[in-house]
């Protein structure tokens, strides 16, 4: 038996140690998971959403106790973790309220007296999930998964085992039937041998594209049905014809929030060069004014990354980049894990902040001449999660939405994640697709039924 230990990345403190799973452990308890889904499958969707309301309830009740895990976990500034929580229980909210409807059998007309698809769970479900939305990438999985009748079975990121715990006591306190969602906790070197376990049916991973390669192979190896949501390079694609103020406060918001690490921040600003220059400058002013420090202060933005190596990774980009020919216009400076809020302009499609995934709180500008260029830019990426697009003249943004590689465009709104809407990319940011309708399918068997007299 292995540990593992959990430190403040802003004061360095040690928060608690773990003893992790033993391969016995971890045998048992997917055989327990195993044996729940039999009698869960057999509840009723009214149970069930009695259950799942209740669960929405205790993130309610207890907010701030899962948000001062969360920030204290991983750095995120208490006011943003505190919505954090808010939103897994619209998520739960969301899924009591509809899934019975969404997974409703499907009438089909054909030469049979009756023929429909009805959609059923597949089984045990393993979610290996990352640790920059440590509560809300699990219950945007584990909400639909256990609607629909599956099981839940949570591999989290090592640094946020507290909140990996804190989730299954939130179901526990719901008073979900004991095993109906259950935290292994391992590190990455035993994902395989979960995966292979004939117990578990499908896997879902939030996570960067090498993680999504390995565990999509070792999937298709076993014939197993996978979800991966990987990286992104959003742009925040600005004509010259948009609303300038609002435009620059959505931007910075798109891309600091969260201190900079979400894969769906607008992390490339591609700016008409006619207003380029006046933009900057707003936007800099901006930027300039969110408050850094404390995450436990109400008042800060920016806290802390959630290691230090990743805020030398965003601090060599940088730094490659300016090397490179950018301009600095803002910040650059690291001290620890706090990375300062920076903004590089006369960035190319050939420098590190441009062509790499920038994980923390730098944006690089890039002009542009014409829609056709921005576009061109836009999509010069190996991701495709999404794209905002900025203008007054939305006809024109919805007409060239089919031309942006993206799993989501966005016109005058920075690309998020709600419950309502499906989820998910395109590229090397991953395919199948999370939340709505589309997303509690994803892990339901399609079964087509045809009967004759």
């Amino acid at each position: 038996m292995s540990t593992v230990t959990s430190t403040n990345p802003y004061t360095g403190e040690t928060i608690a140690t773990y003893k992790t799973h033993t391969k016995k452990e971890i045998t048992e308890l997917l055989e327990k998971a195993d044996e729940r889904f039999y009698s869960w499958r057999e509840t009723s969707f009214a149970a069930r959403k009695k259950l799942m309301i209740a669960a929405a309830s205790e993130l309610k009740k207890n907010t701030e106790e899962y948000a001062k895990t969360i920030s204290e976990e991983v750095g995120k500034p208490i006011t943003q973790a505190i919505s954090e929580v808010e939103k897994c229980a619209w998520v739960c909210e969301y899924y009591a309220d509809q899934a019975e409807k969404q997974t409703a059998n499907e009438i089909i007309k054909t030469d049979a007296h009756k023929s429909y698809v009805s959609y059923e769970p597949m089984g045990v479900v393993l979610a290996v999930m990352p640790w920059n939305y440590p509560f809300w990438q699990v219950f945007r999985f584990a909400a639909p998964a256990l609607m629909a009748g599956n099981i839940g079975v949570l591999k989290h990121a090592s640094n946020v085992f507290g909140s990996a715990l804190l989730i299954e006591k939130v179901f526990q306190r719901a008073g979900f039937p004991k095993n109906c969602f259950t935290t292994l906790l391992v590190g990455s070197d035993k994902i395989e041998e979960i995966i292979e376990n004939p117990i578990i049916k499908a896997v879902t991973l939030t996570g960067s594209g090498p993680a999504g390669s390995a565990v999509a192979a070792v999937a298709g190896e076993n014939i197993k049905k996978t979800v991966l949501e990987l990286g992104g390079n959003n742009a925040l694609v600005v004509m010259e014809d948009c609303d300038m103020e609002t435009t620059v406060d959505i931007c910075v918001q798109a891309r600091y929030q969260n201190t900079g690490q979400s894969c769906i921040a607008g992390k490339r600003l591609l700016v008409a060069e006619s207003i380029a220059k006046e933009f900057t400058e707003i936007l800099v002013k901006k930027v300039r004014e969110l408050k850094s420090g404390d995450p436990s202060d109400e008042a800060t933005y920016i806290g802390t990354l959630a290691r230090e190596d990743l805020a030398k990774d965003i601090e060599e980009q940088v730094k490659a980049s300016v090397k490179a020919g950018a301009k600095l216009e803002l910040g650059g400076k690291r001290q620890n894990a706090y990375f300062e809020p920076t903004i590089v302009s006369g960035v190319t499609p050939k420098m590190p902040v441009f062509n790499e995934e920038t994980f923390g709180p730098a944006l690089s500008i890039t002009t542009f001449k014409d829609a056709d260029e921005a576009i061109e830019l836009s999509n010069n990426s190996k991701f495709g999660l999404g794209v905002s697009i900025f203008t007054k003249d939305i006809d024109a943004a919805e007409k060239m939405a089919y031309r942006f590689d993206e799993g989501a465009v966005f016109i005058n709104e920075l690309v998020k994640s709600d419950p309502r809407l499906p989820f998910g990319g395109i590229k090397d940011s991953g395919y199948g697709r999370e939340l709505s309708q589309h997303g509690i399918r994803e892990f339901m068997n399609r079964k087509t039924i045809y009967i004759n007299k």
